[in-house]
């Protein structure tokens, strides 16, 4: 790679501002919230007729529904026909909006505001004209670029990347896999696991009237959640070894009711009662381990008061991490600091990420992308437009360095 290359890329891009924002704001529209996980074909046939334009044959897989979703799919498309893989990888998928006008985008001072431009709509975007810059100007050697765009990120990628793996459809012989997470400028080269559960404490329903002959399930709820307060604070302090971003604690986060709910009427007693366990692991921790540790904590409480409870397991799903001074990640790294100036940190992402599933197979799986953590799914969520076109020449170049 030269500054020439660098230089060549971004004229390439930068005159297709208005056509990148136009894509984005079109994705944007497309209500793709997950859950429940609808419009998903719909945006689906947005990717697919922009990947045409841009001489890109892109193809819809169609897969089977995990959790509800409405026509859950795949795009996927190949660039280049050599023999090495480098995998572009992203989700199309958001999380629910706190006002439908997110689902409109608005472009003001070199930004554009909505639902999933930062998480990852704005990335795709980036991707797909970073792949089609390297494909325009002869950066891909002997080699191709393939990109997967799921439909169920963001609540695990069962559906989506785990049928890639289930059908072979990962090779392990990729060079490399890159998504386009809003990673800040950072290289997310680790992250998370999760584990997630759904407990339904059981009772018996009476009228207030004649509550005595009841079972109060809220009550009993209330009993076997309270000794998970020791279990969050013990693993807040159980601190990773992985750099992180400095606002971010080092701690496995433990969130004990992010959803509850229960019972039938204010005046009945109610006979079932249920509350959400989400979790992020750290790398260090053992995660069969801890969800023993959980079940055991809730079992015991619910014994000692001779409470009913059934325990669901939602989202098992390990961590991952790629060496950070992998060849491939050092390129990367390069190929920032040529389009950035700046030296791009290393760190484990505060959550959970789709790398994990090519990490499995032994792929170097990195994050990097246009916009901020910090704003994503908030109401404000939005992503530079020029970061957006920097990302996308990154991804061009970073084909180059390990295609060639």
């Amino acid at each position: 790679m030269t500054i020439d290359d660098s230089a060549r890329v971004r004229a390439w891009l930068e005159p297709r501002a208005d056509e990148m924002a136009g894509l984005l704001s079109a994705l944007v529209g497309q209500e793709t919230e997950n859950p429940p996980g609808r419009g998903l074909r719909g945006c689906a046939g947005v990717l697919a007729d922009a990947m045409g334009g841009l001489g890109i044959d892109g193809e819809i897989i169609g897969v089977p529904a995990m959790g509800g979703q409405e026509d859950p799919c795949i795009v996927r498309a190949t660039v280049g026909d050599g023999a090495k893989t480098l995998y572009f990888h992203g989700h199309f998928d958001v999380v629910p909006v706190q006002d439908r006008g997110q689902f409109t985008a608005r472009r003001a001072d070199g930004r554009i505001v909505g639902r999933g431009t930062a998480d990852m709509k704005g990335g795709i975007v980036s991707m797909l004209y970073g792949a089609a810059a390297a494909r325009e100007l002869g950066l891909l050697g002997d080699g191709k670029i393939v990109v997967h765009l799921v439909c169920d990120e963001e609540t695990g990628s069962v559906a989506g990347s785990g049928f890639l793996r289930r059908h072979s459809m990962i090779d392990p012989a990729a060079v490399a896999m890159v998504t386009a997470e809003p990673s800040a400028g950072k290289i997310w080269h680790a992250a998370r696991g999760a584990v997630s559960l759904r407990v339904t404490v059981h009772g018996r329903e009476a009228h207030v009237g004649q509550a005595n002959f009841g079972i109060n399930s809220f009550q009993h709820m209330v009993r076997i959640a309270a000794p998970l307060e020791k279990y969050v604070r013990t693993m807040l302090a159980r601190h990773t070894a992985f750099a992180m971003d400095g606002n971010d604690g080092r701690g496995s986060m433990v969130v004990v009711g992010g959803l509850s709910g229960g019972g039938s009427n204010f005046n009945v007693v109610p006979g079932t009662t249920w509350f959400t366990i989400d979790s992020r692991f750290n790398p260090e921790e053992d995660l069969e381990v801890e969800l023993k540790n959980l079940t055991t904590i809730i079992e015991t409480a619910a014994d000692g008061i001779g409470a009913e409870v059934t325990i669901e397991l939602t989202q098992f799903q390990p961590s991952a991490s790629t060496d950070r001074h992998d060849p491939t990640g050092r390129a990367l790294a390069q190929c920032i600091s040529r389009v950035t100036g700046v030296e791009p940190a290393f760190e484990m992402c505060a959550g959970i990420l789709d790398t994990r599933w090519y990490a499995q197979l032994d792929i170097p799986a990195f994050a990097y992308g246009a916009g901020r953590l910090d704003v994503s799914h908030g109401p404000e969520e939005y992503v530079d437009e020029r970061e957006m076109r920097s990302v996308a020449a990154v991804y061009a170049l970073y084909a180059q360095e390990l295609l060639r």
